[in-house]
This record gives structure tokens, C-alpha cells and sequence, in this order.
């Protein structure tokens, strides 16, 4: 299939993610102010969509707890800073067994597994434009976690997010997370055209080699809206293969903490990188508003 580069890209600043990255760099934000903060700040360094998540203040370990995602959507909003506001919803589907031959009963310290009306109260709550949905079961990095979203969770999932007007952005870890957001389109619980994150390098999900990623471009439909990311140093060279591809990008600190070799980033700082490249190939940024329109999306207040 040939490439046909996208002109008009919009950046997607991930600001802390739920990674253990807590204590491996100062600018990851941990409280509601600070994540406020680092998102604000990349906007104003060009980023359209920020993606949050949140975290426990005084440990920086990752949360649900809705406070903490109300008072970003407050703070952000309260700046006057015009960005569309991606939340997170992926939080609350974490199964964590026991040892290998003794998988049961699971590990009750670490397995976070809740109901979908759960796993969205804090969408329905601040009514961000978009949120995430992570398209798939997945085994990660760790020996004995599974990231579980099972067909019936993620069609209850998909279902709640249509009916509060809150675009989905489907979570991309490998081919069939694909196919899979393809039937919820077909049985008409995600409304299409609709948004893809192709997530790159993740174990044990799609490697980010050249041909994996344009097996996965080549899977979303011609008239859907998609990004890209991969990890650590190749976050910036997939920057330009996205543009390159005829998509969208995604930087920040929930997938990368350098600048360059031995020197941390910031959020804004990475938004200011992917954007030098993206305008050197030349294409143009898209503003907050330009991706609304694009998307259909709706900028609304909290309940």
C-alpha cells in the first residue's frame, strides 16, 4: 500500500501515564496540580490532546480515585487553555495471579479488577472529549499481570461511552485489538468513523518494527482518525514514521523520560521536539480546536 503523509498532524502529549516511573525522573507529575500543570504547559508548547492519567500524591503511584481526575479536569479547564482532554479509562482491569503453580487464589495486593460503570465513573463525572479503550487482553512485561478487557466488558465499556458523548479512542496493542474495534463499529457500539492509538514496542504486545507498524496501519480503516507512539529513544523517530504513514503522533512522559541520552524531559519539551520534526517534514500542527471539528468531538463542563 503506498504511504500517503498526513499534512495536517496533531500531537497527543501523554503526561504521566501508570507506569512505575514515579521516582526515575522529577517532572513526572504525581499530584492533580503538577499533572494540570505538565499538561498545560504542553499545549502551550503545540500538543492539541492531552492524555491523563492520575496518581497518589505523596506516593505517585497510579490511582482511580476520582477527586484526583476531577480536580485536573478543573484545573485545566480553569486555565483558560484551550486543549481537548483525553482521560484515561483503562485503569481497573488489572488480574495479577499467583505463582506458576499455584496461579489461585490471585494476588489481592496487586489485582485491581472492577465493573465497567467502575472502571468509567470518572468519565461520566468530568465528561473529557475523549477516553481511552484499551481493545484487547494483553499480557504485559510482568511475569504474572494480564491486562484484561474481555469482548463482553469492552462492548458494556463501548456501549456507556457512545451514550455519554465522550469519543473513544481505541487502544492499539496488536492486530486483533484492531479487529475487534472493527465489530464494535459493525454492531454499532462505537460510532465510526472512529480514533485509534497504535501503541508500538509494548511487551507483549506489537514490536515496533517498520513492517509490525504498517501491518497495523494497513488493519485501520481508510476513513478512520489514527496515532502512533513507541517507547523510550524510538519515541521521536515514530514520531516522523506516523507523519510519514498518514497519521497522527503521541509523545510525553508516560512513554519516554529523555531528551536525548542522560538528560530527563519534560512534557512540554518532548511536545516542542515532535513538533520541530513534524513542521520539518512540512506538515502542519493542528490546533484544539481544528481536531474537534475533525473528530466531532464537544467540549462541555463537569457534572
Amino acid at each position: 500500500m503506498p504511504l500517503t503523509m498526513n499534512r495536517n498532524v496533531f500531537i497527543t502529549a501523554a503526561i504521566t501515564g501508570s507506569g512505575a516511573t514515579q521516582d526515575k525522573s522529577p517532572h513526572v507529575p504525581r499530584s492533580p496540580e503538577e499533572i494540570a500543570n505538565a499538561a498545560i504547559e504542553a499545549a502551550r508548547a503545540g500538543a492539541a490532546v492531552v492524555h491523563c492519567h492520575v496518581r497518589d500524591p505523596e506516593t505517585g503511584t497510579p490511582s482511580r480515585a476520582g477527586r484526583y481526575y476531577r480536580e485536573v479536569t478543573e484545573r485545566i479547564r480553569a486555565s483558560h487553555t484551550d486543549v481537548v482532554l483525553n482521560l484515561t479509562a483503562g485503569m481497573g482491569g488489572d488480574i495479577v495471579f499467583g505463582s506458576t503453580e499455584s496461579p489461585l487464589p490471585l494476588n489481592a495486593t496487586s489485582t485491581d479488577m472492577v465493573g465497567a460503570s467502575e472502571r468509567l465513573a470518572h468519565i461520566a463525572d468530568c465528561l473529557p472529549e475523549i477516553c481511552t479503550l484499551d481493545c484487547g487482553t494483553m499480557n504485559f512485561a510482568e511475569a504474572d499481570y494480564v491486562m484484561t478487557n474481555t469482548p463482553g466488558m469492552l462492548r458494556a465499556m463501548g456501549q456507556m461511552m457512545t451514550d455519554l458523548g465522550v469519543k473513544p479512542e481505541i487502544e492499539a496493542f496488536d492486530t486483533g485489538h484492531l479487529w475487534f474495534a472493527k465489530q464494535l463499529v459493525a454492531e454499532g457500539i462505537l460510532t465510526s468513523p472512529a480514533l485509534v492509538q497504535l501503541c508500538m514496542g509494548i511487551p507483549w504486545g506489537a514490536p515496533n518494527d517498520l513492517n509490525t507498524f504498517m501491518a497495523m496501519v494497513n488493519n485501520v480503516p481508510a476513513d478512520w482518525t489514527w496515532s502512533a507512539f513507541s517507547l523510550g529513544r524510538d519515541q521521536m523517530p515514530y514520531v516522523a514514521a506516523s507523519v510519514l504513514a498518514g497519521g497522527n503522533v503521541r509523545v510525553g512522559l508516560e512513554d519516554n523520560l529523555f531528551l536525548k541520552k542522560g538528560v530527563l524531559a519534560t512534557n512540554a519539551q518532548l511536545v516542542e521536539r515532535a513538533a520541530g520534526i513534524i513542521e520539518g517534514m512540512g506538515a502542519s500542527l493542528m490546533g484544539p480546536e481544528e481536531v474537534r471539528k475533525m473528530l466531532g468531538l464537544t467540549k462541555r463542563e463537569p457534572k
